[in-house]
């Protein structure tokens, strides 16, 4: 039997070193030693190792520059030619080159760029992808990675020589030194190696195929919901219905004893500007709605018929918030940002929303009142009533509780109060020790009024009299008084037409009024007859409804009845047609028990009738084998005989002659 050999290529050689500091001992010396083709291997990196193996700096920075660059004066390039050589594009008449504006894309392909030379330049200088590398036939290369440091030198170098290289390893006092050889396992690729990656690639064409069939092709199908419960989530839209709770609403009410966020407002006399304790002594029906409607709890009761609610709420008559001057500038601020716009800075009315309004003459527009009226003092309009009037509204005004605090809403009472006492103030309402001089000033102010007037009267009179002495005066007078005279008498007739139109507008309004009724009447009657008939309809509806329904049942019931009988009947059917098979198949056991039991019977017979022809036909001289052993030292019947002629009893040869 032939051996068959083959030469083993050696790529270089490899040393072991237990410590970095003999790894860096032993690089100094190959360094030295003048090798060229050298690498270390350390399970972390080794500060200084590059200077001892005299690595040069690598080209891969390089690299990235020139990518980088090749980036930017492409994307420039690129832009330049777009937008001002081959297609000018003006934009709100700037440059066609403008720099500035290109450095998102010179700075996105630059990125771009760099980073492609960086990932595959250090592919090139590394030589990859590389699936192999003939350091790893070794075993103890293993530990590279965990406690071991390798020096290793490739015999392509210039100076390599196999045992000079030893020498020198033994030297840097190495205990392992080992030649790297090529790997001797079998280079050929496995053929299910190349079955798999072309089923692989065949499959990956699978989705593609099916992503263009979707597109180039319709289905009667609806898509398939992968979560069907996020894709028809059982969201609904405010005061909808739902089946998922108990009373049909989709807006849920809150938890009782839930507040807004950020506020707890314990008080009730507060939240509402009543006085509870008193609502509760006058009207505990009202009081206990306000409290479920606070709390939120229960359905709350419908509100009894009261003849002035308003008039007999006791209102708060103070403002429960201290009033301090940061209370008033606040209420300053949210009375101007709210209110003014419709009743004026100043609270007379005169906002700008109220004089435009006017100006164009709307005629749903309900002026705003001027808080500076008697019917609106603390005194007739409790606190606790302007409070409410903020919170819920009045007339055309909205309420604000959804848009102002609760505290700033009080802090407004508080600034409207301040404005009516600054238009409507009395002396008793000034400080005693400021009220001679605010008497001293008023009467300063008065008599300088007082002597303003006078001096126009004065003035008015001398001239009314100079001009009365005039002939032009006299005339003009006269023309007054014609004219006067015509005025009334144009007056005169235009209330008379006045009258007319009124009394005729009374009987236009008259007819109208009575056609109205008898509109009404004719409507009313059709609605009671249309009423009538629904009622009637749909009572011949729920009838035949019930009717359909009392049908369905009894059909039903007897079509259950049905299938239970017939469910009744089949089970009866097989289970006798299990019987008649159990019946027939013990029956067949039986009788092949019988048969067979015959068989046995008749088979036993006729062995008995053959051994007993067998006996009477056999030769008297010939005895029957004893059964019994011989007794000791009795010699067997065949041993006590002699022995016949050997020519008659001659044993048969194996080939029978």
């Amino acid at each position: 039997m032939s051996e068959k050999k083959t030469e083993t290529t050696v790529h270089g050689m490899m040393a072991e070193f237990t410590t970095v500091d003999s790894l860096l001992d032993a690089c100094n010396r190959v360094r030295e030693a003048g090798y060229t083709k050298t690498d270390a291997f350390t399970p972390f990196p080794v500060h200084g190792i590059d200077k001892a193996l005299g690595i040069k700096p690598t080209i891969l920075p390089w690299i990235a520059l020139a990518a980088g660059l090749t980036g930017t004066a492409i994307a420039l390039v690129m832009q330049i030619w777009m937008n001002s050589i081959d297609y000018p594009y003006i934009i709100s008449g700037k440059p066609y080159i403008s720099l500035p504006a290109f450095m998102p894309v010179a700075f996105e392909l630059t990125i771009l760029l760099a980073s492609f030379g960086t990932f595959f330049g250090m592919w090139a200088l590394n030589g990859l992808p590389k699936f192999s590398n003939p350091v790893f036939t070794d075993p103890r290369f293993d530990r590279a990675t965990d406690d071991r440091f390798f020096l290793y030198i490739d015999a392509k170098d210039e100076r390599y020589n196999s045992a000079g290289v030893r020498k020198l390893f033994d030297a840097t006092g190495s205990q392992y030194i080992n030649e790297v050889v090529e790997d001797d396992s079998p280079k050929k690729v496995p053929r299910f190696i190349y079955m798999v990656w072309g089923l692989s690639v065949a499959a990956s064409v699978i989705p593609l195929l099916i992503v263009l069939k979707m597109r180039v092709t319709t289905s009667s199908q609806p898509r398939f919901h992968i979560f069907y419960d996020m894709d028809f989530s059982p969201s609904r839209d405010a005061q909808q219905t739902t089946s998922l709770f108990a009373d049909s609403r989709a807006m849920r009410p809150d938890v009782p004893g839930t507040v807004a966020r950020g506020q707890f407002d314990e008080n009730l006399d507060m939240q509402f500007g009543i006085d509870m304790q008193k609502l509760l002594a006058s009207d505990s029906e009202r009081a206990e709605r306000l409290v479920a409607f606070y709390t939120q709890g229960a359905e709350q009761p419908p509100a009894a018929e009261a003849p002035s609610v308003m008039e007999t709420t006791p209102w708060l008559t103070e403002n429960p918030v201290t009033v301090d001057a940061e209370l008033m500038e606040r209420g300053q601020q949210q009375f101007n940002i709210y209110c003014a716009v419709c009743h004026g800075a100043d609270g007379k009315g005169n906002g700008l929303v109220n004089r435009r309004a006017q100006q164009i003459m709307a005629d749903t527009w309900v002026p705003p009142a001027s808080m500076h009226q008697d019917t609106l003092f603390s005194d007739k309009y409790p606190d606790g009533k302007l409070f409410s009037t903020i919170s819920n509204g009045i007339r055309k005004m909205p309420g604000y509780a959804s848009q102002i605090k609760l505290r700033d809403r009080w802090a407004i009472v508080a600034y409207v109060r301040a404005l009516q006492k600054s238009q409507n103030g009395s002396m008793d309402l000034v400080p005693p020790n400021m009220k001679a001089e605010i008497e001293k000033k008023k009467a300063t102010v008065d008599a300088a009024l007082k002597a303003a007037a006078e001096k126009a009267a004065a003035e008015k009179a001398e001239a009314e009299k100079a001009a009365a002495s005039t002939p032009e005066a006299l005339a003009a007078k006269a023309a007054e008084e014609k004219a006067a005279a015509e005025k009334m008498a144009a007056e005169k007739a235009a209330a008379e037409k006045k009258a007319a139109d009124e009394k005729a507008a009374a009987e236009k309004m008259a007819a109208e009024k009575a056609a109205a009724e008898k509109k009404a009447a004719e409507e009313k009657a059709a609605a009671e007859k249309a009423a009538a008939e629904k009622m009637a309809a749909e009572k011949a509806a729920a009838e035949k409804k019930a009717a359909e329904e009392k049908a369905a049942a009894e059909k039903a019931e007897a079509e259950k009845m049905a299938a239970e009988k017939a469910a009744a009947e089949k089970k009866a059917a097989e289970e006798k047609m299990a019987a008649e098979k159990a019946a027939e198949e013990k029956a067949a056991a039986e009788k092949a028990a019988a048969e067979k039991k015959a068989a046995e019977e008749k088979a036993a017979a006729e062995k008995a009738e053959a051994e007993k022809k067998a006996a009477e036909e056999k030769p008297a001289d010939e005895k029957p084998e004893s059964t019994e052993e011989p007794a000791d030292g009795e010699k067997p019947a065949e041993e006590d005989a002699p022995a016949e002629s050997g020519d008659d009893e001659a044993p048969e040869s194996a080939d029978g002659n």
